[in-house]
């Protein structure tokens, strides 16, 4: 089982650092999953040799994207990316950011999106301080779950 919970998480990252592995943490919404952010997934998984995922709860990503959203429950969304090879464990948080988690986990890597400045990024700081990197992944062109909500509503489906 991939979903845990934070203070699961916390014991099995301790157990991986005694053992000599890099630890990756990136955190999203993952709404509507694309090619843009299976690319991203892949290239997160690349730096080191954990992927941890975040994952923001119903609550939270309707507090950051507004109202219509999720378009998929938590549960779903979480069940869907436990089956990708490349993601390691998985926990939701209900805050609007994982600034607690990182700290909890303290990753080595810490990775986020092209959309986001490296001073921007949330536990960047915490984690540089702490010896470790935090890295940008640009996005894949073309790609995106804004884009792909404009597209359905296009087509006709204007529930969404």
């Amino acid at each position: 089982m991939k979903v845990k919970s934070l203070p699961g998480l916390k014991r099995i990252v301790n157990r991986l650092k005694n053992k000599g592995k890099k630890i990756v943490f990136t955190n999203g919404c993952f709404d509507l999953l694309h090619p843009g952010h299976i690319y991203y997934l892949k290239e997160a998984k690349k730096k080191g040799d954990i992927l941890i995922l975040g994952l923001n709860s119903d609550s939270s990503l309707r507090k950051l994207k507004g109202k219509g959203r999720p378009l998929i429950p938590q549960k779903d969304r979480a069940e869907v990316l436990a089956n990708f090879e490349f993601i390691d464990y998985i926990f939701i948080f209900n805050e609007l950011t994982p600034q607690e988690a990182i700290r909890a986990i303290s990753p080595d890597v810490l990775v986020k999106g092209g959309d986001y400045k490296k001073e921007e990024i949330i536990g960047g700081k915490f984690v540089e301080e702490k010896g470790g990197k935090v890295i940008i992944i640009p996005f894949l062109k073309g790609h995106s779950t804004t884009k792909l909500i404009k597209k359905i509503k296009r087509a006709g489906n204007t529930s969404l």
